[in-house]
């Protein structure tokens, strides 16, 4: 179960970098909290390196097209999918964004050669109507045509993301990881962010790090899942994003959901239950 849990435990990572950038929205611009985090994340690696010589392992990679390229999909979903919400009730942004498990399953067949079972498929298909059962009240279907494209070209960012993710699983170490994720990044968003930035105070300044900590920490469970497990046991668990979603709206803004997205986040959970099962037969 480490790779089903590793990915758990990076998506509440996500969801407490998603509550904290929610809270910091209206006072910065995307490209300043984006840098801000890269900044954050490189400091650390560096200050890591200088308290214990190689902290993190190496930093050398025998891949540097597959670590820009996965760099580039970070900051295309991010981007992406801020200019998306912006225009788009977040039911819709995030029933788009629940696509994901199904990209994840058709890129690793199509790019990595691992076939998922049926039931992997099955499962999916489970966890996406316990999305839909959650998110029916807030859907209108009236966004502009553009948002949903947005949010589509993030989701498929995003599953790039974990493809690439489970590519590279032979070449394991946090420092590689922090460095090639972070430095790209970095160097395409600073212009932008230098362009717009605004001055923060000093809480907003500590609530900036505090994003670098969770995306560092997201970012590590994520490709250490991929490396534990493959997509026919992870992309059912995906949809357990829906969880925290749910108890960070509750504990933060105290908004109660109604029933059906309580009925819809016990569909999911039953959906990653099962595809954990599912995955062990066929294994």
């Amino acid at each position: 179960m480490r790779g089903p849990l590793l990915l758990v435990a990076a998506l509440g990572l996500f969801a407490m970098l998603d509550a904290n950038s929610k809270l910091l929205s209206g006072a910065y611009p995307p490209a300043q909290v984006v840098a801000s985090r890269y900044v954050v994340l490189l400091a650390l690696l560096v200050l890591a390196r200088l308290l214990r010589s190689g902290a993190g392992g190496p930093l050398a990679t025998r891949h540097p097209g597959l670590q820009v390229l996965r760099s580039a999909a970070m900051v295309g979903s991010a981007f992406s999918f801020y200019l998306a919400l912006r225009r788009l009730p977040l039911a819709e942004g995030y029933l788009v964004y629940f696509t994901a498990p199904f990209m994840v399953l058709g890129l690793f067949h199509l790019v990595l050669r691992e076939r998922a079972p049926p039931a992997a498929w099955a499962c999916c298909a489970l966890g996406f109507a316990g999305v839909l059962v959650a998110l029916w009240p807030g859907l209108r279907a009236g966004g502009e045509w553009a948002a949903y494209g947005w949010a589509l070209f993030g989701t498929l960012c995003y599953a790039t993301v974990m493809t690439i993710n489970r590519a590279l699983r032979h070449e394991p170490g946090q420092a590689r990881l922090i460095l090639w994720s972070s430095a790209p990044g970095l160097l395409a968003v600073a212009p932008f962010a230098l362009a717009v930035w605004v001055p923060p105070t000093a809480g907003d300044a500590l609530a900036l790090a505090v994003n670098g900590v969770f995306a560092g920490g997201a970012t590590l469970c994520l490709a250490a899942a991929f490396r534990h497990a493959s997509a026919a046991r992870l992309a059912p668990v995906e949809f357990t994003a829906l969880v925290w979603a749910v108890l960070f709206d509750v504990a933060l803004w105290g908004h109660w959901p109604p029933a059906a997205t309580w009925i819809g986040a016990v569909i999911v959970v039953a959906a990653g239950l099962l595809g954990q099962r599912a995955a062990k037969g066929a294994g």
